[in-house]
């Protein structure tokens, strides 16, 4: 089961790796980042309610008591690390901003062994440091010396890393009390409550109309929202949070694949080599959990 585990968080991870094709169809459209992030999360919470509501309402209910599970995993999770990650992309740069963004197995890491007894262990410690050094690779700070990164952004970016390693920890609570379509609907729900009134978005309406902002927001809200949330969820229930959040870093991996395949970004020998370090460190955990 464990296996399978790692699969449907390898997936999910690899679908949240395409969130950039539709992003430019949303900023094409005269969306920003943080339009993007609430269309993103009402997008996710309106189909995948109206899925719920009709194949399985059981997964509507929750005690109102659990509400600050899906605070945690929506607001602290989904909409702190995006607004801290759009402001470290906007007194940085993207690579900077990514590569502080996946310190975020690291928080895992010790966040899982306070609060779940999880063991960190040598082949963790060394999964960790590849799938680092791959993002500081696959993202182009290398070589160094070419950006200048100021403590703001290291904050914004630490923050990012942060808030995006409470879903494992959030979610994984959660899931002692309910199925993983439910933690997944409540989260979405939560985070566009939370998003919406912090975009422009209602503002902006005249810009959905544009196919680009229908397709990115559709592309966005199913394929890079409810599909991996809920892969990644289910993931979290037969594996470690740590385990989990390390292998979510082939995100970078792909993100990086898609940019040279689609947009013809360059190929550099230190992509490569980034690449192949977060390609071995999934190797390493995949081998442990095989043991």
């Amino acid at each position: 089961m464990e296996k399978k585990a790692v699969w449907n968080i390898i997936a999910a991870a690899a679908l949240w790796g395409c969130i950039g094709v539709f992003l430019k169809l949303l900023t094409a459209a005269g969306l920003s980042s943080m339009d993007g992030v609430a269309l993103r999360s009402a997008v996710a919470a309106l189909l995948y309610g109206l899925f719920l509501a009709a194949t399985d309402r059981k997964a509507l209910k929750i005690q109102p008591r659990h509400w600050y599970y899906f605070f945690g995993s929506g607001v602290c999770s989904l909409v702190f690390f995006n607004w801290c990650y759009f402001s470290a992309i906007s007194t940085s740069s993207m690579s900077v901003a990514a590569v502080l963004l996946y310190t975020s197995p690291v928080f895992v890491t010790l966040l899982s062994a306070l609060f779940f007894r999880e063991r960190i262990t040598s082949h963790k410690v060394a999964a960790l440091a590849l799938t680092f050094a791959g993002c500081v690779l696959v993202t182009g700070l290398l070589p160094l010396g070419q950006q200048s990164v100021s403590y703001l952004t290291i904050l914004y970016g630490l923050g990012a890393g942060f808030g995006y390693a409470l879903y494992s920890i959030f979610g994984k609570l959660a899931l002692r009390q309910y199925a993983s379509s439910t933690v997944t609907f409540y989260t979405f729900l939560f985070a566009a409550l939370a998003s919406l009134p912090l975009s422009g978005l209602p503002r902006h309406l005249e810009a959905l109309a544009d196919w680009r902002a229908i397709l990115g927001g559709l592309g966005i809200g199913v394929l890079c929202c409810i599909l991996p949330y809920l892969l990644y969820t289910e993931g979290l229930r037969y594996t470690e949070a740590g385990k989990a959040a390390i292998l979510a870093t082939v995100e970078p991996f792909v993100a990086a694949l898609l940019g040279i395949c689609l947009f013809h970004e360059s190929v550099t020998f230190y992509k490569l080599l980034g690449m192949g370090a977060i390609f071995l460190a999934i190797l390493l955990l995949n081998r442990t959990t095989n043991e």
